[in-house]
């Protein structure tokens, strides 16, 4: 009998229990034996590109965002920081961007600042925007 579970498949037999951990696609055949054959066959996995700002525009971030919500100096304000987490509404984070335009002197338009939900979003596409302006 063969079971799949999330990302598991547990095998039992008279014999014996066997566990696969990490399998995204498992093929089960018995072709008519009185034994089970099957194949694993990992799916190709997505694409991801990331790009990682600069240390110094990560920090310039942080401290505009830790101005913007008039949070305490002390306050852990991070690359993987939410703006949500740290109580921004919806006006804050427009607040938020219009700060980061000034000190940077980019312009971001409306459906790129919908993008951003973290400091490192912001980061991110701060250096890409500056990287655009200077080509």
């Amino acid at each position: 009998m063969a079971a799949t579970t999330g990302s598991s498949i547990s095998m039992r037999s008279r014999l014996a229990t066997s566990r696969i951990s990490g399998v995204k696609l498992a093929s089960l055949s018995s072709q008519g034996r009185s034994s089970l054959s099957f194949q694993l066959r990992p799916l190709p996995s997505r694409l991801q590109i990331s790009c990682a700002a600069k240390p110094e525009t990560v920090d310039k971030v942080c401290k505009i965002v830790k101005k913007q919500l008039a949070l305490p100096e002390d306050s852990l304000v991070a690359g993987d920081s939410k703006f949500a987490e740290l109580g921004a509404d919806s006006l804050d984070t427009v607040e938020i961007v219009m700060g980061l335009e000034e000190e940077f002197g980019i312009s971001v338009e409306e459906d790129s600042a919908q993008t951003i939900a973290t400091v490192q979003d912001a980061a991110d596409l701060i250096e890409k925007l500056i990287e655009n302006n200077g080509a």
